[in-house]
């Protein structure tokens, strides 16, 4: 069953649609490269488009009635939003969920020291990555520092272009014979991979004079000291900004679009939404790289108290309604596939990979090797999923990641399915996944907006 390059279909008015949503896109991109970034830029769109914050709402008293439309962002992770739909609430929702971590490199609470006068910042790497790919390479520090006062420091280092850039070093080719005999999981090691901060010694110290020297510069510039960084959450991400890609200017180069690439589309197709029929979710967590975990992943129970908080101001909570609710709910787990890569085609099966500008992906499941892991949505619902992005003409097509025996990966699905409801994974094909710079067509980003808007709509 082959499937259409999505560009071949386009009108002039469609062109000028998709290069307004990927503009979007990267800025979001350049402005989200940690999960509180994107978190605090979700809240910024969505008040841009009427949504009020659910904590306020409850903190007054208020009611919610159809056509109301509420955020509540949790911890600063992680974002749920709602606009309510006409129809009874207990008759489900639809729902788009995505994650809005991305593999990368964190800085350990005790993470500054100096060797050979070099000042170093030791880390802990995040997610699965290939860890020789972050040498060499410019990188940008992005987080929070948080004092013992409660004071919250927001911290970006490498961004503009008057910042300077952190990197890790990486052994010289002429002296690395050793080190090339090493299978790729082994040439960098993860306790080598230390982020060099700086060089230069304070004047009239002895020991560590660099290390001191970066104190003080902390001190002076970001306003804190050594011993935040116990209570510091710093992450080491690429510095640079989302770049078009490709001399037809047809694809997106950046950080993070695992799975930002369809947190974005979920966001934008949901605050766009002037009215709707069915209660429309979307739901931006974190943690997914890790397994979910935490009070900000989908394993917590905060997506679950959130509905019963926005169930009661509507003044029908019972344990029965939320369980409704939730079992009558259906999902678009909106999450990344493996683009089908020609240079190594030998991992992909051809018939049943994903392709760059064919449309949003359809995965009936992920996990791995023998389904392990995986939802597994059932034959109606995917029957229903094609009925909708036909009759919204949504370009798509189906996939699995990789040949069944090679690998596999997982998403949320298998864990909103625990409610009993639908839920199938939809997301956009994405080359170099989880490397520091990931790549999208334009053409699947726009398609990704009108899936999401399309399931919605119905």
């Amino acid at each position: 069953m082959e499937r259409d390059n999505a560009w071949k279909k386009y009108s002039e008015s469609d062109l000028e649609k998709l290069e307004k949503i990927n503009r979007d896109y990267r800025k979001f991109l350049d402005t989200g490269k940690t999960e509180r970034e994107c978190v605090a830029e979700s809240v910024r769109l969505a008040k841009e488009a009427g949504y009020r914050n659910l904590a306020d709402i409850i903190a007054n008293g208020e009611t919610l009635k159809a056509g109301d439309k509420v955020y509540l962002a949790y911890m600063g992770k992680s974002i749920v939003l709602f606009h309510i739909g006409s129809k009874p609430i207990d008759q489900g929702m639809n729902i788009l969920g995505a994650h809005i971590d991305s593999p990368r490199i964190d800085i350990k609470q005790n993470p500054l020291y100096e060797d050979t006068e070099i000042a170093y910042l030791d880390t802990h790497y995040y997610g699965g990555i290939k860890k020789y790919q972050w040498v060499t390479i410019p990188l940008a520090i992005h987080g929070v520092v948080v004092k013992k006062d409660g004071t919250v420091l927001n911290i970006i280092i490498g961004e503009d272009e008057n910042d300077p850039v952190v990197f890790i070093s990486d052994l010289l080719i002429h002296l690395a014979q050793t080190q090339l005999e090493k299978k790729g999981a082994k040439v960098i090691e993860g306790e080598d991979l230390n982020v060099i901060i700086g060089n230069m010694p304070l004047k009239d110290e002895e020991k560590d004079a660099v290390k001191k020297n970066i104190i003080r510069l902390i001190k002076e510039k970001y306003d804190f000291e050594e011993e935040d960084f116990i209570s510091a959450e710093l992450e080491v991400v690429p510095a640079g900004k989302a770049r078009e890609a490709g001399i037809d200017r047809s694809m997106i180069m950046a950080y993070g679009q695992d799975d930002r690439s369809c947190a974005y589309t979920s966001l934008i197709a949901m605050i766009e939404k002037k009215e709707v029929e069915t209660t429309a979710c979307v739901l931006l967590v974190d943690k997914e790289e890790i397994g979910s975990v935490g009070a900000t992943g989908m394993q917590s129970k905060f997506f679950e108290n959130t509905l019963a908080e926005l169930l009661d101001r509507m003044g029908i909570y019972s344990e029965l309604t939320l369980r409704r609710v939730l079992a009558n709910s259906k999902m678009l787990s909106s999450d990344v596939s493996a683009a089908f890569d020609p240079t190594y085609a030998s991992v992909f099966e051809k018939k049943n990979a994903a392709y760059f500008s064919k449309g949003i992906v359809i995965n009936k499941f992920t996990g791995s090797r023998g389904k392990s892991g995986s939802n597994d949505a059932n034959a109606e619902y995917i029957g229903e999923i094609r009925r909708i992005f036909d009759k919204y003409e949504v370009a798509y097509q189906t996939a699995e990641l990789g040949k069944v025996d090679q690998g596999g990966g997982g998403t949320i699905a298998y864990i909103m399915a625990l409610y009993g409801m639908n839920v199938i994974d939809s997301g956009v094909a994405v080359l170099n996944m989880h490397a520091p710079y990931e790549v999208v067509s334009k053409a699947d980003i726009y398609e990704a907006v009108k899936a999401y808007e399309a399931f919605i709509s119905e």
